[in-house]
């Protein structure tokens, strides 16, 4: 618990997953997140801003611009801040180098921390083989996703008025199927082999919407979750310690032009148990 009012400074944030452009997007929460938090290194870990959907239907209410506009005033004031494009805003991949408003853009970057560790951060969905491989199941598993989001928003409001905390019904219910476990367990796997053949000490990424830290045979694996689900980000340190930060205090309750003083803490997944060989791999 503390007060939602302090402002805490990092040396980097890590955020991932925001989907602004999605009616799930939690912007409100994140806004208030910036608001109260402060870093040298702002660093975008890939789907910040849902193309996939944005192609279906144009969805982007005020509060899209409100994170954009926050972001850009961050980096005006001299926040370092840089855009690793994911999956769902692919197109920004053709812009590597370029700044958009002193937002640097980078296919995947070494970040090295200030104990002198170095992690690779990227996006992973270059790991994930439906997205790779069958771009078609990858849309029908974001139908999927879709419906379960709807539904989330219909219990989150149901929660709201019965003065309960936010609860995800969609992550919840991705950790009950047994091939979605398993496609969790072996993504961290993979692509803990990669920082291994990058020769960093670990890697920080996305995409999955599941986030956790953990030693995975000696590479720290870090995930940042997401703005959709559960929320969450990570943060270094100024002694380059890393720290996983959940922000799913109620500010959709908040009255206009205020926001909620306490935090509410979410419940994050405990470390999967190892998937079995005989479970195919299949997008979360």
């Amino acid at each position: 618990m503390e007060d939602a009012s302090e402002t805490r400074h990092f040396r980097t944030l890590f955020i991932s997953d925001v989907h602004l452009g999605s009616k799930a997007a939690k912007t409100d929460f994140l806004l208030d997140f910036l608001r109260t938090h402060e870093a040298d290194t702002i660093i975008l870990v890939g789907d910040i801003v849902d193309g996939w959907r944005l192609k279906r239907s144009w969805y982007w209410p005020q509060s899209c611009n409100d994170v954009v506009q926050k972001l850009l005033r961050k980096a005006r004031k001299g926040t370092r801040i840089v855009y690793i494009p994911g999956n769902h805003d692919e197109f920004m991949r053709d812009f590597p180098g370029i700044h958009f408003g002193g937002i640097e853009v980078a296919q995947r970057i070494v970040h090295e921390m200030a104990d002198g560790k170095k992690y690779l951060v990227l996006h992973g969905d270059e790991f994930d083989v439906v997205v790779r491989n069958a771009r078609l199941l990858a849309y029908l598993g974001d139908w999927a996703y879709d419906t379960a989001i709807a539904i989330n928003v219909i219990l989150a409001a149901v929660r709201r008025r019965l003065g309960m905390p936010y609860w995800s019904f969609s992550a919840w219910a991705k950790l009950q199927v047994k091939h979605a476990v398993n496609f969790i367990g072996e993504f961290q796997r993979v692509v803990a082999d990669e920082a291994r053949r990058a020769e960093v000490d670990g890697v920080i990424c996305g995409h999955i919407h599941h986030a956790v830290m953990e030693d995975i045979d000696g590479i720290h694996y870090v995930n940042t979750g997401d703005w959709v689900e559960s929320c969450t980000a990570i943060a270094e340190h100024p002694d380059g310690r890393l720290e996983l930060i959940s922000w799913s205090h109620k500010v959709s309750e908040a009255p206009a032009g205020k926001r909620a003083s306490k935090l509410v803490p979410i419940l994050l997944p405990k470390p999967l148990a190892e998937p079995s060989q005989d479970d195919g791999v299949r997008a979360a």
